[in-house]
Parts: C-alpha cells; structure tokens; sequence
C-alpha cells in the first residue's frame, strides 16, 4: 500500500478547521488588549461565533487576575432595542398589529402628536419623536419620575415630519414596548422572558443585574482616575436600554438574529428586519443598525448606559458575529463597534467560511424548469435559473454575474404556477405573471404556449424585440439589420 502523503486519499474539507489557527486566536486577543488600554477599559470581554456556535472568547481587566468570564452580566443598553423589536415583530406575524398601523389605535392614551406615528416609522427611528424624553437624564435617574405614558413625550413630541428622516429615538422604543404590553396584558419583560429568552435558551439576559455582574465606571477625561456609576431602574424608558446580559447569552442572540428559531420568529422575518428603512451613517432597518466593514455586511446593534458599553454585529453571508462587552461609560480613543466588527473582520479576511457543496435538487416541476433560460428586456439579456423546488434566480447577463432578484410563488392565493413574488432588485416587491398565448404547445386539452414574462409590466420575450411579440411600442418592421454606414 502507498504510504506517501501525495498518494493519500484523505480530502481536506470544512470539518477539518473547526477551529481557528493560532495566529487567528492571537490576533483577536491582540486586537482586545490593544482596545482596554488605549480605550482605558476597566473590563472587556469578547466573543465570536461562526454557524451559531462560540468560536472565540477572550478577555482583558485592569485588575489581575479578574478579567470578567463569558458569563459575567454587563448592561447592554441599546441592545435591549432588539429583542424589543423582535417583540413586536412577533405580534405581526401573528396578525395582531401591521407596522403601518398608527400607534393611537393601539395605545389611544399617547394623545396626539406620537398617536399618528406608525410602528414601523417608530422601529425605524423615522417617527420624527424628540431622542429623550423631558425632565432629569432618564439614564441616570429613576423611572418612578416618569410613571405615565404621557411623561415619556416632550411638548410637542415631534423633532421633524413623520418619515423624511433619521432620528434615533429612545422614547420611540419606550412607546414600542408599552404597545407590547397592551397587546400582549403583560409586562414587557415577562412578556420577553416567556416568548424569546426562555425557548432560547438565554437565561443569564435580565432586566436587573444578577451575580456575577460588572460595575459600571466612569474614566476621567484626563486623568487615569476612575467613578463608579448609578445602576437606576429606568421604568417605562427600559425597552430602550435596560437589560443586563453575557457574552455567552448575546453569542446565543447572535445566533438567532442569523438564522432565526421559528419558535420565536422566521428567518424570513428577521431578513426583513435587516432590510433598510432610513438613511444613517450605515442605514437601520426594523430595529437593527446596518454597516459595512471591511466589504462585510453587518447588522446588530451598539448599546451604551452610564458605566457601559456593548455592541453586536452579526455577517449572515459569513455566518460570523461578534460581541463586545465593557463597563466604562465613555472611552475617546475606543469605539465599541469598531472593535465588535473588527473581530469579525479578522476571521472574516483570515479564516473565510467554507461555502455550502453544491447538490443536485431533490426534486423539480417540469413547469417551473420550463421558465429557466435566457429572457430579454429589450435587447438587454437575462437569465432565470431553478435554484430550488418553485425558486427561480433572476440575473442580469450584461453585468458581472450577480443575484439581481429571487422569484417565489406568490402568496396569499392558490398557486397557479403561473404568479410569482419577487424578492431583491430593481422589482422588489413586485410580481411577475408567466403569460400564455392562446394556442396550446402539447396539443388540445395542453397548456398554452408562453408568450412572455410580465415583470411588474416590464415584458420579458424569449428573444430581443421579436417582430410579432408582445413589445409595447412599435418594433421596426426591417427588424434587426446589418447595414455599412
């Protein structure tokens, strides 16, 4: 038998680099220790994952010996904005609300004003609301001093018109997980623990810090000296920062914003989450920041309270994400969300994710493989490709091959084969009827024959301009031509 490594027949494959590289695990620890002193960090704590499980964790602490573990609670602040949202998400995929509904038909008491405001414009910070609500910093103080709804809301409660731009509100979301707790009877975070925490697993996410848990610590601008923080319960401001969690337990949310658990909501619902919906310096979708880094796409979320800071970004096309915990309030020369993307930058450049074998479709309809080919828009070429069992691919061939749109049975009806909803690209949203000639291609009682696409009225042929098609407009009679000019 051969014994030379060149005759093996051993084939290298994903299995065998479950684990990062040495130079990799270095590099992300270099790259923490480098953030908690230039940052001045009392504590830092760090994750990453990659397919939905922990893939990295390292930690740095201005005491030796007692850098924090993955399992020690940090304030998360903003974060918290994510499990609300997916809250409210929840409750329309349950048909309970529709994020175009306005906000008074649920919660009449807001009065006018926050009440014409829709859900979505409220989890897409487009609601125009002022950022804070009135009174002492809600932060630092206690949410006693603000007991009704109508405390949350300045005089007038709008900073700019309804849904012409960007405007991070944390009393939007203090409104969005009241209407959380009217529609579900129930308050917000109980209403969380039972729905989200619980089927996932995340029992160390709480509303007030449980041990072991971080103190929170201001740094003095100008001197190494530092001052320890309040830790207020922030009542009816808490959707918009109140949760405490780990790294472990966010490592989990990470997972779950990826991929989704459709005991808590759909990969589907959660691709919409990550669909922008305002203008920022990276964009926000519903409820999720959105940035690039690197050329990797990420969405998450950064969070920040008196004594803390967190971020969380996950890459789905990577399968990568990232979770930075530290417990200072301000840090100038640190940025939390560089460093949560610059750990997922790391393993994203050095160690890429190994794609998915291509496989053969299990099974197919003759009907829909009849759709694939090329189709024209003019004399502009296109391509439809079966991609999975009723899935059709759309690509422009001119450009660099690329996804331009995704076609799927259109919903709401019974499926006539014949209707599709499109998903990406310049028809987003919009559907594409397969239409048929009056003759029949397979004889009588057959299907008719196709006669083209109809792409959001967009007419699709099976050749450029054909002389007796359906092109809206005159085609020229001499048709194609060739002549010496």
């Amino acid at each position: 038998m051969p014994t030379s490594k060149t005759h093996s027949r051993h084939v290298v494959g994903d299995d065998d680099f479950t684990d990062l590289l040495p130079e990799t695990r270095r590099a992300l620890a270099h790259r923490i220790a480098l953030a908690q002193r230039d940052g001045r960090l009392p504590g830092v704590v760090a994750g990453v994952l990659r397919s939905g499980e922990r893939l990295w964790w390292g930690a740095r602490s201005m005491v030796d010996g007692r850098a924090p573990t993955t399992d020690v609670q940090f304030r998360i602040g903003s974060i918290t904005k994510t499990f609300v949202a997916v809250l409210v998400l929840r409750l329309r995929d349950e048909g309970l609300l529709r994020l175009s509904d306005r906000l008074g038909e649920h919660l009449p008491d807001v009065g006018p004003g926050a009440g014409e405001l829709t859900v979505r414009q409220l989890l897409a910070h487009t609601s125009g609301l002022a950022a804070e609500p009135p009174g002492p910093w809600w932060e630092r103080t206690d949410g006693s001093l603000r007991p009704e709804l109508a405390d949350l809301l300045q005089e007038p409660p709008l900073r700019h018109e309804p849904g012409r731009v960007f405007h991070y509100s944390n009393v939007g979301f203090g409104l969005l997980g009241a209407l959380v707790e009217r529609l579900r009877g129930d308050d917000w975070y109980t209403v969380l623990h039972r729905e989200v925490l619980n089927p996932l697993g995340m029992r160390r996410t709480t509303a007030v810090p449980e041990a072991p848990h971080a103190g929170g610590w201001a740094v003095h601008p100008w001197a190494d000296v530092i001052l320890a923080e309040p830790l207020p319960q922030t009542g009816r401001m808490a959707p918009a920062g109140q949760l405490w969690s780990t790294v472990d337990d966010l490592l989990r949310w990470a997972a779950f914003l990826s991929a989704g658990d459709d005991r808590v909501l759909s990969a589907a619902t959660l691709a919409e989450m990550r669909e922008p919906q305002a203008p920022g310096e990276g964009g926000y979708g519903l409820g999720l920041a959105l940035d690039h880094a690197g050329g990797v796409a990420l969405a998450g979320h950064t969070g920040s309270m008196p004594g803390f800071l967190a971020a969380l970004w996950i890459a789905p096309a990577e399968r990568l994400g990232a979770v930075v915990l530290t417990n200072t309030t301000s840090a100038p020369n640190f940025s939390v969300s560089e460093l949560a993307a610059d750990l997922v930058g790391i393993v994203a450049e050095r160690e890429p994710d190994f794609p998915e074998p291509w496989r053969p479709l299990t099974s197919y309809d003759p009907a829909v493989l009849a759709l694939t080919g090329p189709w024209y828009w003019g004399p502009t070429a296109c391509g439809l490709r079966l991609v999975g069992e009723n899935e059709l691919e759309l690509v422009q061939l001119a450009a660099p091959r690329e996804r331009v749109s995704l076609l799927r049975p259109a919903d709401g009806q019974t499926w006539d084969g014949d209707t599709w909803t499109v998903t990406g690209g310049y028809w987003h949203g919009e559907t594409m009827r397969v239409v048929r000639g009056a003759e029949s291609a397979a004889g009588a009682g057959g299907e008719a024959a196709i006669s083209h696409l109809d792409m959001g009225t967009f007419v699709l042929t099976r050749e450029p301009y054909p002389l007796d098609g359906p092109t809206p407009g005159a085609v020229d009679s001499a048709g194609w031509r060739a002549e010496k000019w």
